[in-house]
């Protein structure tokens, strides 16, 4: 078994940006510029956004965060994302979700620029990702595509079982591993919470990606020996006698299913920082476009 090791893959491509970022600047252009836009002072999302902006300081990039208040009405956040929208010295921006129940998520993210969209989410990107063009990829995806790039695990023929449709992550790498390129070529079957003996898809399965959002659903009776697992999960479980209070947990009972896996990410330092550093490319690439 070996692990997919995506802290130290995120670190490699952050130093590859870095590196990116201070040739542009030494020839006296200016650095990408992502910003993110945080309603309200939801604690997963404080820490999520205050790595983003971490990140962005690191590689070199400028970084605006955006916090507004919980009571920030649909209309006000909607003038604020036609501001950044019409800044041309922004390469791209995200809004964090989940907003307060009072503003249409499907409204805000309408309303985002698509060729500032660098989280993906707006149906121009996940349009165009599913028709093989240039698009934005949506991070989390674009991470693990990453990931068995760089590990350079066999795609080509596999059958690769997603758990889980969600359009930010399942359904769009179920689309991305059936494309061509290094990462693709897979037969894919997307299954997800209605689907009818779902242990004897995984059992048939070459490549494992778990999005389904509960913890250590994925055992080890459900996977055949040598599958590749990679896990997106990540659930806060209640632990009393944790000095945080709690333990992160991924999809995969992972002690039990290592063993049996040739390649499987850990939870946490999997998949999640893949996300960070996908978002940063992706800044990246949205300034290379217009320069």
């Amino acid at each position: 078994m070996k692990l997919l090791e995506g802290k130290k893959t995120a670190d490699q491509i952050k130093e590859e940006i870095k590196e990116q970022v201070a040739q542009l600047t030494s020839v006296g252009k200016r650095p990408p510029h992502l910003a993110a836009v945080l309603v309200g002072t939801d604690g997963a999302s404080l820490t999520y956004v205050g790595s983003k902006v971490k990140s962005c300081d690191y590689v070199g990039f400028e970084s605006t965060l955006l916090h507004l208040d919980e009571n920030t009405t649909e209309a006000e956040l909607l003038a604020h994302i036609e501001k950044l929208n019409q800044d041309p010295t922004l390469d791209g921006y995200i809004v964090q979700l989940p907003l307060p129940k009072h503003i249409n998520e499907e409204k805000i993210l309408l309303a985002i620029d698509p060729t500032k969209d660098v989280d993906g989410f707006h149906p121009a990107n996940f349009g165009r990702m599913a028709l093989e063009m240039d698009a934005f990829i949506p991070a989390t995806p674009f991470g693990i595509i990453e990931l068995l790039e760089r590990y350079q695990i066999e795609t080509s023929g596999k059958h690769c079982v997603v758990v889980g449709r969600s359009h930010i992550v399942g359904r769009p790498i179920s689309i991305l591993m059936s494309q061509k390129g290094a990462a693709g070529n897979a037969t894919v079957t997307l299954a997800h919470s209605r689907t009818k003996d779902l242990i004897a898809l995984t059992l048939q399965a070459d490549i494992i990606v778990m999005a389904l959002g509960i913890p250590e659903f994925l055992k080890a009776d459900m996977v055949k020996q040598g599958a590749v697992i990679i896990d997106v999960g990540i659930t806060r479980v209640a632990v009393a006698t944790h000095p945080k209070g709690y333990v992160i947990k991924g999809d995969v009972a992972f002690d039990e299913v290592a063993p049996k896996a040739s390649y499987i990410t850990p939870v946490p330092g999997g998949v999640g920082p893949m996300t960070i550093a996908m978002l940063l490319k992706n800044t990246l690439l949205g300034y290379l476009r217009k320069a």
